[in-house]
């Protein structure tokens, strides 16, 4: 028969003279019924031994694919053959082709994936030997399609995950199959299988979390390890969760080997990440097995980083990274917390056995390994420690802040714009091979929190500048500044950036409080200055983005201070625009309430303000008092304060309220910015005089302003 590519047969000796006997019959056969016999004759010598790649290709060479095609598609078999022989012949000559990856990656056989899923999900006779060899071979086509370049795409594209998962539901012969082949897609292109095949893989997952409840024996460690695979993107179901739950806790509980207990780790670890602590049961039982998943994850770090010269699993001691991670959420949590008061402080002392642990890993690595996912996740867990507690491990962490400063800078010099890393660490916990060699990463982001803290210490801040770390997170908030600015789509962006540079923000406020001399001496803060005062007054107008302003507002301001004989600041368009936003944020905090039955309105917050007061007041007075101290600096802008209008407005504003529903320190912020602008400006202070100012002054017991008001 001629083939589609019509090479002549090779003339080399077989090894195989039955098979060489039927490609020859198979060659001289002159009708469909002579190539049929011809074609049966050669399937049975091909599975009655093996064959190597050339004989294959001879096989092919002689076949080609057209005659499998017709039997593949073909819709009525002979008298007295059953429906699926003709499939089934076609099928095995696919299987003998694809065992070729050359072969398995051509277009004649890709465009047969949608028929070879569906023969697994046709019903037929379970104890069909015929038709049990046919699923074999569909199995083979398919896996063999998957181990090239391209084919787990095509295969998802052909529909062969939901055949593949109502193959596993259905227990038939071959599930076993079907599930190996699962796993593998997955591990290649989940995000894919589940945009493809979501409800099929759910049940699934439901399936195997049943199973994985119910297993008595060895099956359960083995769940462990394809459990993580088939967590969804998305919501897990809450079944599914209850009965992963039930599981780990009966696995965890017992006395195991690491070989037994690692899986289950990892499981636990990759639930953690996808849901946090939600798929632990509240009360008592919910607390106990928190704890014994922290106090266990403690443990495997300790005995993996102490012990010298220990080789590190880091897929199983990521996994407990991420454990203790959840630990320290817990142990902060104070709404509805899983965790009573002795647990929390049993489990505090056990992690920071742990987070020591860490730090002497840290301690040892080299500039040969910093690119390592390893030790990104390390420093996460750091980072996630310090973010909390600081107080402890002083000594060792200060010594380490110097590894950490340059850590951060390599990483972020490396790749400006990482993306996060969250997912691929969570990838290592479940994972025996590393993402890539290089894995640069935003490590800032991950310290961010705990620099915050040790900026406000005298020792760790005095490291920190010394290994230039502030220079280092200016250029850090510019870029990251770059992401939320005009020309990016702002809705898209993760809250992890607007919550860094509000960190920032926090992390330069102690410095200049702390270290007014370094804000003056260094250049890098004057660029920081110059973006605050452009970046400003758009962001005040942006809905949902007013904690933000805050930070910018209140830094600033306070900037402003130290910077204030810098030409940027002598009433440049720029500083105009800034200042003038700032007024906007300090203004626009309280209105006058009206309550049914009250003679007079009372101070309340904006609506604006309401939501996030508790986190922007501390922000406010901090502005106020900024303002108030730029004053008698910047002579330009107490004439542009009175031009806003400010001074009038809030003069009005305490006029028409009740002076009791104004607290003392409202009282004291207020008269601060009024004295220093009427004291500045003779125009302010009729402006004032003219707003009834000397009146509301004595109302509200102001007595500075009341003198200032009555000087000439």
């Amino acid at each position: 028969m001629a083939s589609d590519c019509e090479p002549a047969l090779s003339q080399a000796e077989s090894r195989n003279p039955t098979l060489e006997r039927y490609l020859g019959a198979l060659r001289d056969a002159k009708n469909d019924s002579e190539q049929f016999a011809a074609l049966l004759l050669v399937t049975k010598a091909v599975k009655a031994g093996d064959i190597d790649a050339k004989t294959r290709r001879r096989i092919f060479d002689a076949v080609g694919f057209t005659f499998p095609n017709r039997l593949l598609t073909t819709k009525e078999a002979p008298d007295g053959c059953p429906d699926h022989v003709l499939r089934a012949l076609g099928v095995a000559l696919l299987a003998c082709f694809c065992s070729d990856p050359e072969l398995a990656a051509h277009p004649q056989v890709l465009n047969k994936i949608p028929i070879l899923s569906a023969i697994l999900t046709t019903r037929g006779d379970p104890d069909d030997a015929a038709r049990r060899s046919m699923i074999d071979d569909t199995y083979q086509c398919l896996t063999a399609v998957a181990g090239t370049p391209r084919g787990p795409r095509h295969l998802i594209a052909g529909g062969t995950v939901s055949a593949l998962c109502q193959a596993y539901l259905g227990h038939g012969y071959g599930f076993d199959q079907a599930l190996a082949l699962l796993v593998g897609l997955l591990a290649a292109a989940e995000a894919q299988c589940w945009k493809e095949a979501e409800p099929e893989l759910l049940a699934v997952l439901r399936g195997l979390s049943e199973d994985f409840q119910k297993a008595e024996d060895a099956s359960k460690f083995e769940l462990c390890q394809l459990l993580p695979l088939f967590l969804p993107p998305t919501t897990v179901p809450t079944e599914c969760l209850r009965d992963l739950q039930a599981g780990l806790a009966r696995i965890l509980g017992s006395k195991l080997s690491s070989w037994q207990r690692n899986p289950a780790l990892k499981l636990a670890a990759r639930l953690a990440h996808a849901c946090g602590s939600e798929w632990i049961p509240a009360g008592g039982s919910g607390g106990k097995f928190l704890a014994l998943l922290v106090n266990l994850a403690c443990v495997e770090v300790r005995l993996a980083l102490e012990e010298p010269g220990a080789e590190v699993k880091e897929d199983v001691v990521t996994a407990c990274y991420a454990l203790m991670e959840l630990g320290i959420h817990e142990c902060t949590r104070v709404e509805q917390p899983l965790l009573k008061e002795p647990q929390k402080v049993q489990l505090v002392s056990i992690m920071k056995e742990a987070i020591g642990a860490v730090i002497h890993y840290l301690q040892q690595v080299g500039p040969e390994k910093q690119k390592e996912p390893f030790v990104f996740a390390s420093v996460r867990i750091l980072g996630a420690w310090l973010a909390e507690e600081t107080s402890s491990l002083r000594k060792e962490v200060c010594q380490l802040l110097p590894f950490l400063v340059r850590y951060a800078k390599s990483l972020y010099e490396e790749a400006e714009e990482a993306g996060d890393l969250s997912q691929q660490v969570a990838n290592l916990a479940i994972s025996p091979t590393p993402p890539g060699p290089s894995w640069p990463g935003d490590a800032l982001r991950l310290l961010l929190p705990g620099w915050c803290h040790l900026t406000a210490e005298d020792g760790p801040r005095e490291i920190l500048i010394k290994e230039g770390a502030p220079s280092l997170l200016c250029q850090y908030f510019l870029q990251q500044w770059e992401l939320t600015s005009p020309g990016h789509d702002t809705s898209v962006l993760p809250d992890s950036v607007e919550i860094g540079l509000q960190t920032c923000c926090h992390i330069f406020l102690n410095l200049v409080v702390t270290a007014p001399g370094l804000i003056k001496r260094d250049a890098c803060f004057t660029s920081l200055m110059n973006t605050l005062m452009t970046s400003l007054p758009s962001l005040v107008q942006q809905k949902g983005r007013l904690l933000l302003a805050a930070n910018v507002a209140t830094l600033g301001l306070l900037m402003a201070r130290l910077l204030s004989t810098s030409p940027a600041l002598q009433g440049t368009p720029a500083s105009r625009g800034f200042f003038a936003a700032a007024i906007l944020f300090l203004s626009q905090s309280h209105v006058a309430r009206a309550s049914p039955g009250a003679e007079q309105a009372t101070l309340a917050l904006a609506p604006d303000y309401e939501g996030v007061w508790a986190d922007l007041q501390e922000l406010w007075f901090l502005g106020m008092q900024a303002f108030t101290g730029c004053v008698p600096l910047l002579p330009w802008l107490a004439p542009a304060a009175l031009r806003s209008r400010w001074p009038q407005e809030l003069l009005q504003l305490l006029g028409s309220v009740s002076p009791t529903s104004v607290k003392p320190e409202m009282v004291a912020a207020y008269q601060g910015v009024l004295v220093e602008l009427a004291r500045a400006n003779r125009l302010c202070r009729e402006a004032m005089r003219l707003q009834a100012g000397e009146e509301t002054a004595s109302h509200y017991r102001m007595a500075a302003l009341e003198q200032c008001l009555s000087e000439p």
